[in-house]
């Protein structure tokens, strides 16, 4: 689908990534479409799931959400079998946010946003009593100097 959008579409996608809240009106008017046209647009990148919904940004610090750890994971199990485990397991936990499979030296990393130490150290325990993992690694966040960027378009 990424190959089908042209300009049009890809300038209803920076809007809507700068501000998911904006009318049908204000993002047609934004683009330079009529309401119309802009709508039929928009129904087709949902249609074809390039859109999957809207979500809104929380500042994590006023809700005192103000540890960020990025957890590094070693496994010795590389089985279909053990990593749906893993991923359902994982997926139970509401402080991981981020969750991805990669190459290098480790095999799994999270990113987990907490309140403290001490939540942390309870989602800790969550993590290790669901399955068995080689290593776990853990990196705390000292600042967040850019999260949530929009996507390169």
């Amino acid at each position: 689908m990424t190959n089908n959008l042209d300009h049009i579409d890809r300038a209803i996608l920076r809007c809507l990534q700068g501000d998911a809240s904006l009318s049908q009106r204000e993002l047609a008017e934004k683009v330079g479409l009529s309401q119309n046209a802009c709508w039929r647009r928009l129904k087709a990148l949902n249609d074809n799931g390039v859109l999957q919904g809207a979500t809104a940004r929380i500042d994590r610090a006023k809700l005192g959400l103000d540890l960020v750890v990025f957890v590094m994971l070693r496994t010795r199990h590389h089985s279909a079998d053990w990593l749906e485990t893993f991923r359902r397991h994982v997926l139970t936990i509401p402080e991981v946010v981020d969750f991805h499979r990669i190459g290098g030296d480790y095999d799994y990393q999270l990113k987990v946003v907490t309140e403290d130490m001490t939540s942390y150290d309870k989602v800790y325990q969550r993590l290790i009593a669901g399955v068995e993992l080689d290593s776990v690694t853990s990196y705390f966040a000292m600042e967040a100097i850019s999260e949530g960027r929009p996507l390169p378009l």
